[in-house]
């Protein structure tokens, strides 16, 4: 209780210390400290510029993954948080983290962490996305809660950087002349139900999260959402816009709009 007292390290070694007790206290809240639910650990690093290299030093930047199997997964073991063979651990450096991730008290750093949980059943929802802004094939989409995976993008059915192609539900037309749909990427963003919410989520994809392109969320009376990961959503509310790229937009809302 008194971590507010804590002086800040100014040291490699201190800031690691700091870290690695940070992310335990995180796993053990997690999911009541059972492990095996957690997917994926996301650890924003939000420090001065001056200070990058301290921090570089005590995530082992120049060493691939160490900082995850020497010291995470060490963490895990001393504590019996039994984390699968298949999780992941990203590491970024940011100006800001996302709003989602928990915010450390004593070093310059957040986490977010990915769990899978045991989907419910509930009645199906309907909400509508309009266009505002750019040229899609229609002006205004009907999802629901049982439509899966509703991926927008540009082109219908578009080739992915890695030779996939998939199918955009929400599609912008690719040989428009409409400003906005050029900085639109083949694979920008997906919407999902999430059946524990009781709610849509907006996630981006490979091409809508920096360096390739950007995509931000603004709720109505709110402040813009910046996505700079793909594994981190926002759970869209009424009147919630979509900016994907420049200046395409979408519009969210969960009554009926005219078409």
């Amino acid at each position: 209780m008194f971590d507010f007292l804590k002086s800040r390290p100014g040291d490699t070694k201190g800031i690691r210390g700091e870290l690695l007790q940070f992310i335990k206290d995180q796993l053990q809240k997690a999911e009541g400290g059972e492990g095996k639910n957690i997917r994926g650990i996301y650890l924003y690093i939000t420090c001065k510029p001056e200070e990058k290299h301290l921090y570089e030093g005590a995530i082992y930047a120049d060493e691939e993954n160490r900082f995850k199997e020497e010291e995470v997964q060490k963490i895990a073991d001393d504590f019996a948080i039994d984390l699968p063979s298949t999780w992941t651990m990203q590491i970024s450096f940011v100006d800001e983290a996302p709003p989602e991730a928990i915010k450390a008290q004593v070093v310059d750093a957040a986490l977010f962490i990915s769990t899978k949980k045991k989907p419910k059943i509930h009645a199906t929802s309907t909400a509508y996305i309009r266009v505002l802004n750019g040229e899609a094939e229609k002006p205004v989409y009907t999802i629901t809660s049982t439509s899966g995976k509703i991926n927008i993008g540009r082109e219908r059915k578009a080739q992915t950087a890695e030779g996939f192609y998939r199918e955009n539900q929400i599609a912008f037309i690719d040989a428009s002349k409409h400003e906005s749909n050029r900085s639109v990427s083949r694979e920008h963003a997906h919407i999902q139900w999430d059946t524990e919410a009781s709610a849509f989520y907006i996630f981006a994809d490979e091409g809508g999260i920096p360096p390739h392109n950007k995509m931000k969320v603004r709720t109505e009376g709110g402040t813009p959402v910046k996505f700079q990961t793909t594994q981190i959503g926002h759970r869209l509310q009424e009147g919630d816009q979509i900016v994907l790229g420049e200046s395409a937009v979408l519009e969210f809302r969960t009554s009926d709009v005219d078409k």
